[in-house]
């Protein structure tokens, strides 16, 4: 079962890196993925050209970096992010998956272990929960690393299966008639989230889904090069606080500087069930059945 909402990787790396392109090929997922005009040769000469959009320049012209350096350094994947959103409408769609580019497998949560997946239809149930609701704007997967690997450390917290209201990240559904757009040379997906709850919409951060990203500097080239290797990561911790001051601040963990965000005055934010939505008794596996790898 794959997605019914197009899916488009936006390019931040090279074209011989490409590991949410390679995850999505391997379990059969359809995409498109967005270049710049000068990257077109080398991708594709490694991916079929049906599925490479060139992004308008237009969009990194009029893209809102959220401070005044203007064309001095990237302005990062805002630009291809409303790219492909407006493309999504024009298209017809009432949603769209926007994924970054570093993405190296998914998984299913499965009483505390994460199993790789075999196809999309991970994608897919996010997809209906979703659209069961009529005020979710954004839904993506937790990242991998937060998972719970080991069945007593899972069955001692308790996991739910997601969380609502909070940051949605890298691996991004949108409802696609919300009034936002994507903005800032940083945090996006940071900002996009907290000016949807502050608006009153819900987001919800599923743990029963995984993905496995790639940690921040770990890959050449994108943001790494343009950003982290030359200014380090305080310019994108202040801008954070910069942009919702109400609830971030900067804290130093890990050996670097990081934005903290209180995501609890959002809690108010609930769930509203559409009046037809069907919603299964029991458990809803939606066809998936666990299958030991062959080797």
């Amino acid at each position: 079962m794959n997605p019914e909402a197009p899916l488009y990787i936006v390019s931040k790396n090279r074209a011989d890196t490409r590991m949410t392109s390679k995850a999505l090929e391997k379990i059969g997922v359809p995409y498109s993925i967005v270049i710049e005009e000068q990257e077109f040769g080398d991708y594709a000469a490694v991916i079929d050209k049906s599925k490479i959009l060139v992004l308008d320049k237009a969009y990194q012209r009029d893209y809102d970096t959220f401070d005044k350096l203007g064309d001095s350094k990237s302005k990062g994947p805002g630009p291809a992010r409303n790219f492909v959103w407006d493309h999504a409408v024009a298209a017809g769609h009432p949603w769209h998956w926007v994924m970054d580019d570093n993405i190296r497998r998914f998984y299913r949560m499965n009483k505390g272990s994460r199993i790789p997946v075999g196809d999309g239809t991970i994608f897919r149930a996010m997809e209906i929960f979703a659209d069961r609701y009529s005020n979710v704007a954004m839904v993506g997967p937790n990242y991998h690393m937060f998972g719970i690997s080991a069945r007593k450390s899972w069955v001692k917290h308790k996991i739910p299966p997601y969380i609502l209201n909070t940051r949605i990240y890298s691996c991004n559904l949108i409802r696609n008639d919300v009034p936002f757009r994507w903005r800032g040379r940083y945090n996006e997906d940071t900002d996009l989230s907290l000016r949807m709850l502050k608006s009153g919409w819900v987001t919800v951060q599923f743990n029963a889904f995984l993905q496995q990203k790639m940690m921040t500097q770990a890959v050449t080239g994108g943001n790494t090069e343009e950003f982290y290797e030359k200014e380090g990561t305080y310019p994108k911790s202040k801008m954070q606080v910069d942009m919702h001051p109400d609830v971030s601040r900067i804290i130093w963990r890990f050996g670097r500087c990081h934005h903290y965000v209180d995501y609890k005055p959002f809690a108010i934010n609930k769930l509203r069930r559409k009046p037809d939505a069907e919603i299964p008794q029991g458990v809803d596996n939606f066809g998936m059945e666990l299958k030991k790898a062959q080797k």
